[in-house]
């Protein structure tokens, strides 16, 4: 038997905790011992399977790293390396990043880089080591033409709140700031809704400061989760996977440096764990790390993004059907499983395994399997840790928010198997009435499987046990009830990507001006003026220009009016059919916003176009089939 293969110690799993050793308190709703109940049950079951499992396998160390070292690696993942060690002369691209961040997301750079900095002092290493106060100073003085002007932590009048960088009017981004605050009093927000137009760090360092603000802990009863909802947005919702790969890149770091100035608003420690490699299988199906299994199926079926056994086994459980009562609770027989997974291995790719032997109650066991087997955990090492301690944040709301921001964070890989098997589980659950199985049910027995990592020993619960497995469940029930949500990214973050986009731009415009000025004496209005001549002309105002290469009716001026939406433009070019282009369906095609201040944007057929122009003049629009 292998030490610290789970996270609960076994002797625990098999005595069901009466009532008094349940300490309620620690988790948000008091859980009952019946469905508690489930969870060690599946505890057992998990340990079964490994006991007897056909591989054994090494646990997958989790390095503790030296002091400085994790902020060095935080600061690096956040795309900010350059603000310390040989490079920290040339930050020009970290200052223009600096300075779109709100205030909360500032101090948190600032804290790790003042670490770091602190840790190099030390060990003496021969980098210049610039203060972090200079850091933030550089984007006020003369090379920081590149800021708004104002002091990191100074309120801006909103009278300039319009301006971008250089004082010219420009589109208005809200942005985290403090002008915030203003808005935060304005909004009329009722608990349920989720404000996704201001930073949720900022939100709560308000709400903290706010003598309303007293934080619940948001019991409630058990099952009643709250309805939470995403106000309407008119500029459009934009979903993960809706922008550009630069686009994506700049939201992850945004996204980090959020989460990590949330978690220390709200007193909560952010780690990312580290792990160390380990020998892995590199080919078959269970044991396999996801992003190699995706590499050896994509060559069977081009772009597929879910492994192909794992579709196969939540198609073969749906099959049969998903009213058969305790579907995922009920164990298959283990020995069989185990022959299953052997033959599995041997037959899956080549075609010749029988599905008909598999009964359901064997499939879903071996979903789960592969969820547990998977070498580093599909919530990944990095940050099992921050999605367990999601349970440790005040509100609900906020525990919403660090999902969102969590979810945004993983891997493509993770995330989009992830997001079929959370829609699986919603499935189960539509049939509650006949299969037994409710939300709580279904989180209950996921929890171990996605919670309890073989690789982290039994250190990562020094708390009581119970409450650790209450509080498992209690994330995983949001992840299933709010995933629609999660999968959103929230309005600031988008803006504030919008807002480096053009500084980037605005920069090397700089740069190229420079560049002209000094190889001829040029005049610099004349050539400002012969640069904006070509785009002013052919469209006039309040009139966009639709491309749509792939359609019959390739282009069009299309007048912006009040009401008009992304959708009825699509309907648009649609209704205009000729014989000769292959006909796409409706729901193939949709209107991009490429260029301006965004990489590319896929939009939500309800963006209220107007508005979205005010947002990004100089984007161009195009009409096409969505990228897979």
């Amino acid at each position: 038997r292998r030490s610290g293969q789970y996270t609960m110690n076994h002797d625990h799993s098999k005595k069901i905790p009466d009532g008094a050793s349940f300490d309620r308190s620690g988790s948000q709703d008091s859980l009952d011992e019946l469905s508690m109940d489930d969870y060690w049950k599946e505890l057992e079951n998990i340990h079964e399977t490994r006991g007897n499992n056909h591989e054994e396998r090494v646990a997958l160390i989790v390095k503790e790293p030296d002091e400085g070292e994790l902020e060095e690696e935080w600061l690096k993942e956040a795309g900010l390396s350059n603000l310390f060690g040989e490079s920290s002369g040339d930050s020009l691209e970290s200052m223009v990043f600096l300075s779109t961040l709100t205030r909360t997301q500032k101090a948190a750079v600032e804290k790790r880089v003042e670490t770091v900095t602190q840790t190099m002092r030390k060990k003496n290493k021969q980098h210049q080591i610039p203060d972090v106060r200079d850091i933030f100073r550089l984007q006020n003085d003369s090379k920081g033409k590149v800021c708004d002007g104002s002091e990191p932590s100074t309120v801006r009048t909103s009278e300039n709140k319009n301006e971008i960088h250089d004082g010219t009017k420009g589109p208005k981004f809200s942005l985290g700031t403090d002008e915030q605050k203003n808005l935060l009093e304005d909004m009329p927000s009722s608990d349920t809704d989720i404000n996704l137009e201001i930073s949720f760090a900022e939100q709560a360092a308000n709400l903290k400061d706010s003598s309303v603000g007293k934080m619940y802990k948001g019991g409630g009863g058990d099952t009643l989760l709250p309805n939470f909802r995403l106000p309407k947005d008119k500029t459009g919702t934009t979903k993960i996977g809706d922008l550009a790969p630069q686009d994506m890149k700049k939201v992850y770091s945004l996204a980090l440096i959020e989460l990590t100035a949330l978690y220390d608003i709200l007193g909560t420690e952010f780690k990312q764990q580290k792990a160390v490699k380990i020998k892995t299988k590199d080919s078959g199906l269970f044991g396999v790390p996801l992003s190699l299994l995706l590499e050896q199926d994509q060559k069977r079926v081009p772009g597929t993004k879910i492994p192909l056994i794992f579709q196969k086994l939540i198609a073969q459980i749906e099959e049969t059907t998903l009213e058969t009562e305790g579907l995922l609770r009920i164990p298959g027989v283990a020995t069989r499983v185990k022959g299953l997974c052997q033959e599995l291995e041997a037959k899956f790719y080549e075609g010749t395994f029988n599905w008909e032997n598999v009964k359901q109650h064997d499939a879903a066991s071996l979903l789960k399997l592969f969820i547990r087997e998977l070498p580093q955990p599909l919530l990944t090492v990095e940050y099992l840790k921050a999605f367990q301690d999601v349970q440790n944040l005040p509100t609900r709301k906020q525990q919403l928010q660090a999902l969102n921001l969590l979810v945004i964070l993983l891997p493509e890989a993770n995330r989009d198997t992830l997001k079929v098997l959370l829609e699986f589980l919603q499935r189960v659950i539509d049939h509650r009435d006949k299969n037994k199985m409710t939300l709580k049910n279904v989180a209950m027995v996921m929890a171990p499987n996605l919670f309890t990592f073989h690789g982290f020993g039994s250190k990562t619960i020094e708390q009581s046990e119970f409450v650790m497995a209450a509080g498992t469940a209690n994330v995983m029930r949001f992840m299933i009830q709010y995933q629609k949500l999660l999968w959103t990214i929230p309005k600031f973050i988008v803006n504030q990507v919008r807002k480096q986009t053009e500084s980037q731009k605005k920069e090397k415009k700089d740069k190229a001006m420079k560049k002209l000025l000094k190889k001829m004496a040029y005049d610099r209005e004349k050539h400002e003026k012969q640069e904006k001549t070509p785009n002013d002309t052919d469209v006039p105002q309040g009139v966009i220009r639709v491309q749509a290469p792939h359609l019959s009716k390739v282009s069009m001026a299309i007048q912006l009016t009040e009401e008009l939406k992304a959708g009825d433009i699509v309907a648009r070019f649609l209704s205009q059919k000729s014989g000769n282009v292959q006909t796409l369906k409706r729901e193939e095609v949709f209107l991009y916003e490429i260029g301006g201040n965004i990489g590319e944007r896929c939009l939500d057929d309800d963006t209220y176009m107007k508005d979205l122009y005010e947002l990004n003049p100089n984007a161009e629009w195009v009409i096409k089939p969505r990228q897979s």
